[in-house]
């Protein structure tokens, strides 16, 4: 219950600040987190991110105004932290389908995002396999590509990558640096978050010979891990996915953690009789 009062008051600071510059840290706070946290939790419970919400919500309370008088879509704009009328219309348009002028004719249609709340959901009664490890420093190698972090954009954009690595070889080439076989399973890291956008490595542990020509280095600092098990499954029938969103959804709300800044793992490993295990590690902290 604390958790979902903590989240409903940060709600209610944003919705109160629509109309000025809205701080990260300060909504975090609202809810005792970390930005970095906050904006992680929001974007997989609600499946937008923390600024496409906000983005939505002041143009919903635009689209109001407008149809409710004779105020001046500069006005508008200025209030709800547009730079100049051009720009509020391009995001007017592409949300509402019309320009700000014509959201005051009769019998116009709009569109109206509502203002979110969080709540108790009963899911069922399902148990996530975790653990918790201090891991020292270690170092992987790979290749990487910058990735959208918001919303289903990182369910579409990282198997994208992989088939494109596939096709390509590199996975081949990663696979033979590493002196894994034919079908050895390599990880991934998901790391350097910028704003909406993280890069995303596929490879494996640096060797002990150095970093083989044509790849990357990560370094990794010594680190406090929940790690999160998919279990032991037959070939192509572990919910990577799913697992991500009863980590974010489930996990971290009723747990005494939050996330770290640092990268976080997917793992795969190769448990015989084509039955595979993926895990997720993510750097936490005590609350």
């Amino acid at each position: 219950m604390d958790w979902l009062k903590r989240m409903n008051h940060a709600l209610e600071y944003i919705e109160t600040h629509l109309s000025e510059e809205i701080d990260y840290d300060q909504v975090a706070g609202t809810a005792c987190c970390s930005a970095y946290h906050f904006q992680r939790m929001f974007s997989f419970i609600t499946n937008v991110s923390l600024s496409e919400y906000i983005r939505r919500r002041r143009l919903t309370l635009a689209a109001f105004e407008l149809q409710s008088g004779g105020v001046k879509v500069i006005d508008i704009a200025l209030k709800y932290g547009y730079e100049s009328p051009e720009a509020f219309s391009r995001a007017f348009k592409k949300m509402h389908g019309v320009m700000p002028k014509a959201a005051r004719d009769n019998g116009v249609s709009l569109k109206a995002y509502p203002r979110l709340s969080f709540h108790i959901s009963i899911r069922g009664d399902v148990e996530m396999n975790y653990r918790m490890e201090e891991k020292p420093a270690f170092e992987m190698f790979g290749v990487s590509t910058v990735i959208h972090a918001d919303g289903e954009n990182p369910f579409i954009e990282i198997p994208a990558f992989w088939q494109k690595c596939i096709s390509d070889g590199t996975v081949k080439r990663i696979r033979a640096a590493a002196g894994l076989g034919e079908h050895g399973q390599l990880h991934a890291a998901l790391y350097n978050k910028q704003g909406e956008q993280l890069s995303y490595m596929i490879g494996y542990f640096l060797p002990q010979s150095g970093l083989p020509e044509g790849f990357e280095k990560l370094q990794i600092p010594p680190q406090s891990y929940a790690i999160f098990s998919t279990g032991i499954n037959p070939s192509g029938q572990n919910d990577i996915h799913g697992l991500w969103r009863r980590i974010w959804g489930e996990w971290f709300p009723s747990s005494h953690y939050e996330a770290a800044n640092g990268p976080e793992f997917e793992m795969t490993y190769d448990r015989g009789n084509n039955l595979y295990e993926m895990e997720v590690w993510i750097p936490v902290v005590k609350l």
